[in-house]
């Protein structure tokens, strides 16, 4: 009955008729008490709409999906699409932080209730928590990417239909963070750095077999340096996805590489600083091979397939930015080879370059370059345009100070012909 929103149904060894009905997202079972169809048929829809009624005046209030119900209907797609696009610690993490932190906490709140002052309990409950354990509150990168994940999941349960909308989550206060810049080496540091791997590249530290090691190493300072790709992009990087190139335009021999890395596949153009460290590593490579026996003619075949780095010594990175003081920098921010990258975004800013091409050659866009480099380069403000002064007649004027009246001949100057 009702196009089937109402069954009326009789069991086996029953006598009477039963009536079932799903009203506000519940169900509701009854029994008519009749053992006549058509009778049992008006108790049921006299039933049926008592309980309809009930709904609209607030009585019977309708179930609602809960949080935790969303979270494993997201997670059950995230695990299987995500993968796709996403690595698989992002989607380790993701699980993680979902059992660990969000589902205990809003794990039976039904969806509606979920909205901003909830959210901000859970930031409050969250680093009541983490401080008591730690002795020190969740890092901001932290607490946005637990709240990023909150929203993902009220997003996949408004698409699912659970949610009529997203409610704002946002803090309602101190929205603003410090401005930060990204650890790089300055000029002074990045020689700095550069002389002391090449100084271990020559002496290799006195240990067998390190030489090559830290002449890789140097050469890959030298090389990110003047090209600026991530780490990521540098260890995925063959023999065959770079070319030596005279360019048109500056008349300089540069390298063109094509990029595979975080943001998929794209083009970089290297500052001339990077062509003798790629054919020093292009003729170890090379040499590797002929000591595993391969005639020239196999070296030919296969050298192009050879990557580039094959391996980056990160201990003895460290090492030597420890050793040179270079670890950490003023604001206490720990270098890596990723600062690597930064330095040359952030040179190439000191020099003047267009931000927009910047952003082209290292695949990332104009806004991060502006909010993580650009604020914190001093070449960027122009004096020219800050350092202005009126003429002192005009100051006195502006300030309502009278001015000296001119001579007879200055009067007959000034006058229109």
């Amino acid at each position: 009955m009702f196009d089937g929103r109402l069954q009326v149904y009789r069991r086996d060894k029953g006598r009477t008729w039963q009536c079932a009905a799903r009203v506000g997202g519940e169900r509701f079972r009854e029994s008519t008490g009749e053992e006549d169809l058509d009778r049992a048929k008006d108790v049921a829809e006299e039933w049926y709409l008592r309980l309809r009624g009930m709904v609209r005046n607030g009585e019977i209030k309708p179930k609602e999906r809960s949080f935790g119900e969303a979270a494993d209907h997201y997670m059950r797609q995230a695990r299987v699409l995500a993968a796709t696009v996403r690595s698989p610690k992002y989607i380790e993490l993701l699980d993680l932080r979902m059992k660990r932190h969000i589902v205990p906490f809003f794990g039976t709140t039904p969806l509606p209730e979920v909205n901003r002052g909830l959210v901000q309990t859970y930031r409050v409950a969250r680093a009541e928590e983490t401080i008591a354990r730690t002795g020190k509150p969740p890092s901001r990168s932290t607490m946005n990417q637990e709240i990023v994940h909150i929203r993902q999941v009220l997003k996949h349960a408004e698409g699912l239909g659970w949610l009529s909308h997203l409610p704002n989550l946002t803090m309602p206060y101190m929205t603003q963070g410090k401005r930060e810049r990204r650890a790089w080496f300055s000029p002074e540091e990045y020689k700095q750095l550069y002389t002391a791997t090449r100084r271990r590249a020559e002496s290799s530290d006195g240990r067998r077999g390190w030489k090559k090691r830290y002449q890789d190493l140097h050469d890959y300072v030298l090389f990110v340096g003047n090209s600026g790709l991530r780490p990521d992009e540098s260890a995925r990087l063959e023999i065959r996805d770079i070319c030596i190139e005279d360019d048109f335009a500056t008349g300089q021999t540069i390298l063109v590489i094509d990029v595979r890395g975080k943001t998929g596949v794209g083009y970089c153009k290297t500052m001339p600083g990077a062509v003798f460290p790629y054919k020093r590593l292009v003729e170890r490579r090379a040499e590797e091979l002929r000591q595993a026996g391969m005639t020239n003619e196999e070296i030919t075949k296969q050298l192009p397939y050879i990557r580039l780095f094959p391996k980056f010594g990160r201990d003895a990175f460290n090492n030597i930015l420890r050793e040179e003081g270079l670890k950490r920098d003023r604001d206490g921010r720990v270098r890596t080879a990723y600062s690597l990258r930064h330095t040359y975004i952030s040179m190439r800013l000191m020099e003047g370059a267009n931000i927009y091409q910047i952003a082209n050659n290292c695949r990332t866009s104009v806004q991060m370059i502006e909010e993580f480099y650009a604020a914190h380069i001093k070449d960027r403000i122009d004096t020219t345009a800050i350092n202005l002064q009126r003429p002192k007649a005009q100051r006195k004027v502006a300030k309502g100070r009278p001015v000296p009246p001119m001579s007879a001949m200055e009067q007959d100057a000034a006058a229109p012909i």
